[in-house]
């Protein structure tokens, strides 16, 4: 019993100090009213280019910064690659392998594998950008408006539902122009929805139980 009061506690206090309120229809909602969408970014290498190629990846770029009109945030997550379960695989196929000269090429390049990661570990990287909506609003309500949400509850919450649904199109009409400037460096983009958000704040903040814990999908906590 005490186990459980104490997990309890803990939980309840990491949660007051996290900023997000909640994570729904592919955003998230800040405490504080802002808004949030994550869009996953592919690198590309700059030293592979030609002259010509790099010149103009650096003017569109150039191109991008200026025309932004909006603040965002550049997210670089480095985390080791589990290579484990590719090893299993390439394990598997070579005492699978009938033939001798395939079975001998499968053990060499299983080899070279492990002795590449014996030098060192094996850094994934992954590129987001965040892009913010700070919608400008009244926090401070007088008296009779207080009133008014008091005796017209289902009201407010239409009138919520309503605020939500056109600050978060607005937000990801903000979304698309980034990922439309990003395409014009030759990077590919693809937005998060709610359950990759989900499981991206989970990664990140559950870093050592993340890799052996699945999250159920959203959907059906939901009921969908």
């Amino acid at each position: 019993m005490k186990n459980k009061l104490a997990s309890n506690k803990i939980s309840t206090t990491t949660q007051r100090y996290l900023d997000v309120a909640e994570i729904r229809d592919d955003v998230i909602v800040m405490k504080d009213g802002t808004m949030r969408s994550i869009t996953l970014v592919s690198s590309l290498n700059f030293a592979l280019k030609s002259e010509d190629e790099q010149n103009a990846i650096v003017s569109a770029y150039v191109s991008f910064l200026n025309n932004l009109e909006h603040p965002l945030q550049i997210v670089i997550q480095s985390r080791e690659f589990k290579i484990d379960p590719y090893l299993e695989m390439l394990d598997k196929k070579q005492r699978e392998q009938t033939n001798e000269l395939l079975r001998m090429q499968t053990a060499e390049y299983l080899s070279y594998i492990k002795e590449l990661i014996s030098l060192g570990k094996i850094m994934n990287k992954r590129f987001y950008v965040v892009v913010i909506y700070d919608p400008l609003s009244n926090k401070q309500k007088g008296f009779f408006p207080r009133i008014w949400e008091t005796f017209k509850p289902a009201t407010l919450i239409r009138l919520k539902e309503e605020k939500f649904q056109r600050r978060r199109e607005a937000l990801l009409a903000r979304t698309g122009e980034i990922a439309g400037g990003l395409t014009s460096m030759g990077l590919q983009t693809a937005a998060l929805d709610t359950q990759s958000i989900i499981e991206l704040l989970y990664n990140t903040y559950n870093p050592d139980t993340s890799v052996n814990e699945t999250l159920v999908d959203v959907n059906k906590l939901m009921g969908h």
